[in-house]
């Protein structure tokens, strides 16, 4: 039987090569969206940002004020040995290894602002991080831009409406693990990321909630009607976390001893003691992991069945267009072709020529056109002509089948004619 390790790493590695091929959901038929994935929900000042380091154990996010989330993170967590270096990988730079985890967030903003530009617009585009560490479990996450009410100078009108769409993309999906950040500060019944997954998940069975900032609340109460599930029940049990205060961040208080210090408040809080062993970022993460690899098992079949499909789709296709005949003429070499359009194809031929592509040189490439809905199939009907262009492609020319023009109705009759004058 597989381990947990390595469960998560496959899906870690299809997760890896659907990124690589451009498959990031919403394209008709998508590996990415059957993957099971552990998407991070919450408002602008949840908490987010810590619970996410807290698991982590290093400081690597963006902080600021507004929207810093502004692409997907897909943050996969790999356990090492015992007194190991830890160290971070980017898939969009595989070759450099990052032991400065201020790099790490640099590198965030960076390739954040390679895809938006410098504005604050967001891309649904995920930026896939690999944590190596023996300060980790084995997980893999996914941190969503913060849910705002109010759009910001320099942000579009629409910004509120995009994230909130980008983040329903990812949990509305049946196999979407959710984890929903509060501040316990707050009533529980204005949590933006409640709100979203009672909405997707009315049943609680896929959202764990995560009660933050229980250090701070008001003197005289506590959180414990929502953390026992009286307030809002779930299938799951709350998690309650203490994150760093920003005078800890300003400090650069250690991660490691914060997770300690963690430990010991619950373990010395007259209101959560008795909860201790089911509070803080370091259990939070281990019942995700076996939440994860449970239902990776689950899913395991599905996914296989829906790998196999797509090879079928795409043989099936190949054999409708034809397979390459004539393989030694001239005409079919590539430097001959002027231009070759490609219609019809099925959803997955699309995440495959993302791959096929990147090993063509350009001159090649420039001449295949995959055409699509829009602009695309405007500009290939212009250009082929609709007198030229085939009924079945939007056309008004009328095929005809070759063997009708080479040999008509009457050429049998003639043959006959012939052999009998002979």
């Amino acid at each position: 039987m597989a381990t947990m390790k390595s469960l998560i790493g496959l899906i870690n590695k299809i997760q890896r090569a659907c990124t690589v091929l451009g498959d990031h959901g919403g394209e008709g038929m998508s590996l990415w969206e059957a993957l099971p994935t552990v998407a991070v929900v919450g408002g602008q000042s949840s908490g987010k940002s810590s619970v996410l380091e807290s698991v982590v154990g290093r400081d690597f996010l963006p902080r600021g004020s507004g929207i810093v989330t502004r692409r997907p993170l897909v943050l996969q967590l790999h356990k090492t040995e015992d007194g190991t270096t830890e160290y971070a990988e980017f898939l969009h730079a595989p070759r450099k290894k990052f032991t400065d985890f201020a790099a790490v967030r640099k590198e965030i903003e960076d390739e954040t602002d390679r895809m938006t530009g410098k504005s604050k617009a967001i891309s649904n585009i995920p930026i896939q991080l690999s944590i190596y560490s023996p300060n980790v479990v084995n997980l893999t996450l996914i941190d969503l831009p913060g849910l705002t009410k109010v759009a910001v100078e320099g942000q579009p009108e629409s910004i509120v409406a995009d994230i909130e769409n980008m983040v329903r993309s990812y949990v509305e999906k049946p196999n979407c693990i959710i984890l929903a950040i509060s501040p316990a500060n707050q009533d529980i019944a204005t949590s933006d990321a409640i709100k979203l997954a009672k909405e997707v998940d009315p049943t609680g069975e896929r959202t764990f909630g995560v009660a933050t900032k229980l250090d701070i609340m008001d003197k005289g109460t506590d959180c414990l009607d929502v953390l026992e599930g009286r307030a809002y029940r779930l299938q799951h049990p709350w998690v309650g976390i203490v994150n760093r205060s920003q005078a800890d961040i300003n400090k650069r208080v250690d991660m490691i001893a914060a997770r300690r210090k963690e430990r010991e408040y619950f373990e010395t809080s007259p209101e959560y003691g008795h909860l201790a062993s089911r509070m803080g970022s370091e259990y939070l993460a281990k019942l995700l992991s076996q939440h994860l690899e449970t239902v990776i098992r689950q899913k395991i079949p599905s996914i296989v069945a829906l790998i196999n499909k797509s090879i079928d789709e795409i043989n099936a296709e190949l054999d409708r267009i034809g397979r390459p005949i004539a393989v030694d003429s001239g005409s079919y070499y590539p430097e001959r072709l002027a231009k070759c359009y490609i219609l019809h194809m099925p959803g997955f031929f699309l995440t495959v020529w993302r791959f096929v592509c990147r090993f063509l040189d350009k001159a090649t490439k420039e001449k295949i056109v995959i055409v699509t809905e829009g602009e695309e199939e405007r500009k290939f009907k212009e250009e082929i002509g609709l007198d030229a262009l085939p009924e079945e492609y939007g056309g008004r020319a009328k095929l005809t089948l070759i063997q009708d023009v080479l040999l008509p109705q009457t050429a049998p009759q003639m043959l006959t004619t012939n052999n009998d004058n002979v």
